[in-house]
């Protein structure tokens, strides 16, 4: 009991830490959610890449978000000239390689959760980022439609290999969630059920998905290519 207490505030405060500054670099608003909404975000964001990613379980994956923490608040020591542990950054990354394999990773894994630690891996968590095209406000949605399907229809059927009643499903899938943006997004970026909606879109397209027929590898295609063209 006393170490899930334990690993339940170091997840909590690895959270706080990390999208709060994600939060304050897209809205410049200092946010302060409580310690069950950040256990909340933990949930959407980072936690989920690592089980479906990089195949962790749940358990597994609020371990390394409690090395990670441990990191933050090592650096943050060094920042305030009060770590008598370490003296640099590479030092403490070196330790978050030596905690990361005593949680009897994969050698893949391993070489996965060390890559996107040395290259960043802080892209926003997609719940954060909501930013609807303000030139599709005044678009009803049957003439947003057929704009995607004159512009995307046939690179839709060529680069993920769907027929075109899986190019239309996507299209109208597409059309519907960047109507469903402008509601989310005009939820303030203060109240935490912009998240819990910004959540429910995020399903409800993987719903739609799902309805399609689509492989994982074009599913995967489809959500890169409107991204892309956003």
């Amino acid at each position: 009991m006393r170490y899930n207490i334990h690993l339940r505030l170091l997840v909590t405060f690895f959270v706080s830490l990390t999208l709060t500054c994600s939060l304050l670099a897209q809205e410049n608003t200092n946010v302060q959610w409580t310690s069950e909404q950040q256990l909340e975000l933990f949930g959407y964001c980072e936690k989920p890449f690592l089980i479906k990613q990089l195949k962790l379980s749940p358990e597994t994956a609020d371990k390394i978000g409690q090395i990670h923490f441990w990191a933050r608040w090592q650096e943050q020591k060094i920042a305030n000239n009060t770590n008598d542990t370490f003296a640099t950054a590479g030092e403490i990354e070196v330790a978050v390689v030596k905690k990361y394999k005593t949680l009897s990773l994969s050698g893949d894994q391993l070489k996965s959760l060390i890559e996107r630690r040395k290259n960043g891996a802080n892209d926003p968590c997609e719940v954060l980022t909501i930013k609807p095209n303000p030139a599709y406000d005044t678009l009803t949605k049957e003439k947003l439609t057929q704009l995607y399907k004159t512009k995307y229809r046939r690179a839709l059927m060529d680069q993920l290999e769907v027929n075109g009643k899986q190019a239309d499903m996507l299209i109208d899938a597409e059309v519907w969630r960047q109507k469903e943006l402008f509601t989310v997004a005009a939820i303030p970026v203060t109240d935490f059920n912009r998240i819990r909606k910004a959540v429910e879109l995020f399903n409800e397209r993987e719903k739609k998905y799902r309805f399609i027929g689509l492989t994982d590898q074009q599913k995967e295609g489809a959500l890169a290519f409107f991204r892309k063209n956003e």
